[in-house]
């Protein structure tokens, strides 16, 4: 497979930040909304924080955004960060807040996502009236189109990243949501996949022939996308 080398730089410098702000704060929210219910594991372990350092798990968020980087010519990036320990057992509710903790993550993805929206019209909007009313505009314009392209990678993988999230099978946020509105003696069953729910989603992701879950994500991914973006 030929690589594009200067596309290759690109899209890293592009999708790296996005990507970065959307893990970090992914965390960070389900640290903050299990300290208001009552368990402090995250901020006594120092992961209310929006630093990204606290966050960062070597593989989920360098080694294997890099492999798909490059696997991908460019085309698509994807990681996670270390996820923030929760002791529901601190909760009063565990069942019901532990749902709430785990839908904050995919939450705070898509007020990201709409946010970055919002954002790039405006810039988009900006760009032709400074290149219009200010001849030395071109100075301003050279920042804010960078500023825009991440804008727009920023919606995708804030919306690619909640939607993921949402796959309703533990750990993965969506399963934890499940498991806490689920009635009792479904939930107790339920939750007993946990320890296979990764080998699970691997082979949706990478043996299923028919592709299905892929058919199932891609146009809630889209569709979602193209809402914030305004293209529909």
């Amino acid at each position: 497979m030929d690589i594009d080398i200067s596309q290759l730089m690109q899209n890293i410098s592009i999708m790296a930040l996005p990507i970065l702000f959307a893990i970090t704060f992914h965390e960070a929210a389900h640290g903050y909304i299990a300290d208001r219910f009552g368990d402090p594991t995250a901020r006594r372990l120092g992961r209310l924080t929006l630093n990204p350092i606290a966050h960062i798990d070597i593989f989920g968020t360098i080694i294997l955004p890099l492999i798909m980087l490059f696997t991908t010519n460019g085309r698509f990036i994807f990681g996670y960060a270390k996820p923030v320990p929760v002791n529901s057992m601190n909760f009063k509710n565990p069942r019901k807040d532990m749902a709430i903790v785990a839908a904050s993550g995919p939450g705070i993805n898509i007020i990201l996502a709409i946010i970055s929206g919002i954002v790039f019209h405006v810039i988009k909007y900006l760009i032709p009236m400074i290149n219009i009313n200010n001849p030395a505009g071109s100075i301003l314009t050279t920042i804010l189109v960078p500023v825009a392209l991440m804008l727009n990678k920023s919606v995708f993988l804030n919306v690619l990243l909640a939607v993921f999230n949402l796959i309703p099978i533990p750990p993965l946020d969506g399963g934890r949501i499940l498991v806490g509105i689920l009635p009792r003696h479904l939930s107790d069953s339920y939750s007993r996949i946990e320890p296979y729910g990764m080998f699970i989603l691997m082979g949706l992701l990478f043996l299923d022939p028919f592709h299905t879950l892929s058919r199932i994500m891609w146009p809630v991914i889209s569709l979602l996308t193209d809402i914030i973006l305004g293209i529909i």
